[in-house]
């Protein structure tokens, strides 16, 4: 671990410095940041130093399920990604897999685990929980929605988020500094990278990653 630089983005200040100090100590020689939110991310991952893995919750202000790990996938695939959730539901560990997780880790796992899943990843494997078979609940729904969503630039994965928020194009464009026009153009990008014809559409399925009501996202 000599030389790897981490980021723990979780909005619970306790539980990240709590697997900050489990794997320092194991792991003396890495540099471990810490992040509270996406934004938080954003800021540290802006600054140009090389990160060789992100932990992240998918449960924190501002972000969906999925779509934390969807933004960071699209702004920055060449980094690892490992989920560390409460959630320990088998089918949205598969999901996480299929949006570009390189692990996941269930919060309920011993911390020896949560070590040797990080050493895997960087060792450039996936890894999961032992009794999870990734070959199994594979949704064809699913994946087709994970394909529509990495064709979205990483501006227009963050307008997606903020539709999911209830923001309006012009609130939009105020939080991200640009003109209502972009937005605009933004939204009707991704109406058509997802197939479908309303913003209400697109809505439905950025909530509807996690709930697998896929009937409901085909366009």
């Amino acid at each position: 671990m000599a030389g790897y630089r981490l980021i723990i983005v979780d909005d619970h200040p306790l539980f990240r410095g709590a697997l900050k100090q489990a794997l320092t100590s194991s792991f003396e020689a890495a540099d471990i940041i810490e992040a509270g939110s996406l934004d938080e991310l954003n800021e540290k991952l802006s600054q140009g130093s090389d990160v060789d893995l992100v932990l992240l919750d998918l449960t924190m202000p501002g972000v969906q399920g999925l779509s934390g790990l969807l933004f960071l996938r699209a702004q920055h695939p060449e980094i690892p990604v490992v989920i560390v959730s409460a959630n320990e539901d088998p089918v949205v560990i598969r999901r996480s897999i299929d949006f570009g997780a390189s692990g996941f880790v269930p919060k309920s796992q011993p911390v020896d685990q949560i070590r040797k899943a990080v050493k895997k990843v960087l060792e450039g494997e996936v890894w999961v929980p032992p009794d999870i078979d990734l070959n199994v609940r594979s949704d064809p729904e699913a994946a087709d929605l994970a394909s529509r969503l990495s064709t979205l630039t990483p501006q227009q994965v963050r307008v997606l988020m903020m539709l999911g928020e209830g923001l309006l194009n012009k609130q939009i464009a105020f939080k991200l500094g640009v003109s209502e026009a972009t937005i605009k153009a933004h939204v009707s990008a991704i109406l058509q990278k997802l197939g479908v014809d309303s913003r209400t559409q697109a809505v439905i399925a950025i909530n509807k990653i996690d709930s697998g009501d896929w009937q409901k996202i085909a366009g």
